[in-house]
């Protein structure tokens, strides 16, 4: 399928400079250019690559100023990045569509499924499951007994939904995700076997939430482990027993949060962040990749480290330790000249 920067800048609500007739029909990086293809511009950094690019169109921000001569044309918009987000949005929902029910798979008698629906083969869908409309599941997907599925949602390849779990409308659920599973709940025994605690809640996810592939979203020991409207999980994640992440939260690849733990609205987690249980992370916080956060946050706190100290003293502290050999070797050459000096005297 073909589009041309005219309708490309009206969808955007962009401005052509250039031929507004020239077409496209995929999408390249700037860096890495393909003739007959759209690309963008939003960081800085890759300006040099507008300059060679054999992109046909190339989305940039309202004010890039060209330095040199440009062989593209240029659709210019408010914020490149998200126009390109918007952009392949549209793609993407262009494509054709999969709907109905592939065999081999199985749906209980009981659950009530929406229409225009696709239920790959393999599936299987348990009691008094509830399936919303548009709804994509695709094959070997297990949805267990009393789950409820909101419209639009899409599950992917392998996802496994335990029992009574809740997923609102606009989620998807990459390969190998798996929301439900029990918590880490065992009581000692004064040293014998641990004692399993059964796990009796479930988990309640909100609207528009993204869970990236092998990511574990545990049920509560009671009541419910939370992943409210807009949160985006990415890959090989642990959320655990009993935790509530707010809404639009983001965290990248292998975050680990303990039980208990309540994370605020609009926090965002680098890779591999790790957060103890049972504290309060403020909304807004950020939290850098490979930190130990082992305390409560304040709201809009920027942390960094394990532990984790504020950034900007986690900076300090991290010069202070990449200079101690030089200054290890410092103080070794001063000793040496005071005991020169003890034994002259």
């Amino acid at each position: 399928m073909e589009f041309s920067a005219k309708d490309i800048a009206a969808l955007l609500n962009g401005e052509v400079e250039g031929s507004s007739s020239v077409t496209v029909n995929n999408i390249s990086k700037i860096d890495q250019p393909i003739p007959g293809t759209l690309t963008f511009l939003s960081n800085p950094a890759y300006t040099k690559y507008i300059y060679t690019t054999t992109a046909s169109i190339v989305i940039v921000n309202k004010d890039f100023k060209p330095d040199n001569t440009l062989s593209c044309t240029l659709i210019r918009v408010e914020d490149a990045y998200a126009a390109l987000a918007k952009l392949l949005d549209f793609y993407v929902k262009t494509k054709p569509s999969k709907i109905g029910i592939e065999q081999p798979s199985f749906v209980s008698s009981s659950a009530i499924l929406g229409g225009q629906i696709y239920i790959g083969a393999f599936a299987y869908i348990g009691e008094n499951a509830r399936i919303g409309n548009n709804v994509k599941i695709y094959p070997h997907v297990y949805i267990g007994d009393n789950v409820r599925i909101g419209d639009h949602s899409v599950l992917y390849s392998g996802v496994k939904i335990y029992s009574d779990c809740l997923i609102g409308d606009g989620c998807i659920l990459h390969s190998g995700a798996v929301v439900g599973s029990d918590g880490f709940g065992f009581a000692p025994n004064n040293g014998g076997p641990y004692t399993k605690i059964e796990q009796i809640g479930n988990v309640v996810i909100g609207n528009n939430v993204e869970i990236g592939a092998n990511t574990t979203i545990d049920r509560a020991t009671m009541g419910s482990t939370f992943i409210h409207d807009g949160v985006k999980l990415d890959n090989l994640i642990q959320i655990a027993h009993n935790d509530e992440i707010g809404e639009n939260t983001v965290m990248a690849a292998q975050v680990g949060i303990a039980g208990s733990t309540i994370v605020g609205k609009n926090c965002v987690f680098g890779g591999q962040a790790a957060v103890s249980g049972h504290i309060t992370i403020g909304e807004g916080s950020k939290i850098g990749p490979k930190s130990g956060v082992m305390s409560s946050l304040k709201p809009n706190s920027v942390v960094l480290g394990a532990p984790a100290l504020d950034f900007k003293l986690a900076m300090k502290s991290f010069s202070i330790i990449r200079n101690l050999p030089q200054l290890r070797e410092e103080v070794i050459e001063l000793q040496k000249k005071i005991k020169s000096i003890e034994n002259n005297e």
